[in-house]
């Protein structure tokens, strides 16, 4: 009597255990479940200059609506979602990625950021890479970009210089812009475009009247040159003018300093 009752109660607590299990897998919270087919695309070898796109394409394999919240990239890099926002169990969606590769060279890697209301991973890191081959270019370098040119009197021209090296693989050829200023090389007014040969580098001097203005000095030179990827190029001119009064009395102040013993 005693085995058969205790194997009763052995029966009835595998029915509510296995009801329990069952009740648990009925009420169980669904949720979405993104899975991409890749996550990590490599362009490969291309030339500097191409666009270049690839579709990241996922599917929701949850058992809820996947909910595509927003697509983000780092800096150099567009993505934008090409499907729905929301995607059914089972279903799939695209996300198109647009890399530029005019401005880089050499191995470069961006990321795009997938946020959803997936709970096991809200936010998921895609990688596009790619090895930007440069063909044979000008390639422009200047220095210094910011001229500190110091005191000015007032009704004398400003002067400045700078270096401008082409270190690409073709002649470099470059023009000044600026609505007052003059352009020297050696003392000689240049004559533009000025042609820099591979690996060679000039000294570009600066004059620009001061039409009788004091104060602060902010001028922004513009060089323009043949260089596929950096075709212009601003050079910050800052000093300060002062006038012959203001001279005079600074002259004045400080004569005792300036007096040589």
């Amino acid at each position: 009597m005693s085995n058969r009752l205790t194997s009763k109660w052995m029966r009835l607590l595998a029915i509510f255990v296995c009801l329990f299990a069952f009740m648990n897998y009925t009420f169980a919270e669904k949720r979405p479940k993104v899975t991409f087919k890749e996550d990590v695309w490599d362009f490969g070898k291309v030339q500097q200059g191409k666009t270049l796109t690839h579709e990241f394409r996922f599917k929701n394999e949850g058992d809820a609506t996947l909910v595509v919240q927003k697509v983000r990239t780092s800096c150099g890099c567009t993505a934008a979602l090409v499907s729905e926002q929301e995607i059914a169990p089972g279903k799939e969606g695209r996300i198109k990625a647009t890399f530029d590769s005019h401005s880089y060279a050499g191995r470069v890697t961006k990321y795009i950021y997938f946020d959803s209301n997936d709970p096991d991973q809200a936010s998921k890191q895609l990688t596009i890479t790619a090895d930007v081959e440069v063909p044979p270019q000008p390639r422009i370098e200047i220095n210094p970009y910011n001229l500190e040119v110091g005191l000015c009197l007032e009704g004398e021209e400003i002067q400045g210089k700078i270096e401008v090296q082409n270190k690409g693989e073709l002649e470099l050829q470059v023009d000044g812009s600026h609505r007052d200023a003059k352009f020297f090389m050696k003392g000689k007014p240049v004559t533009f475009p000025l042609k820099i040969a591979s690996g060679k580098k000039v000294d570009l001097e600066l004059k620009i009247p001061s039409q009788n203005r004091s104060g602060v000095l902010r001028e922004y030179i513009l060089i323009r040159s043949n260089d596929p990827v950096r075709s212009t190029l601003s050079v910050y001119l800052s000093g300060y003018l002062i006038s012959r009064q203001q001279l005079k009395e600074l002259f004045t102040k400080y004569r005792d300093i300036l007096k040589v013993s």
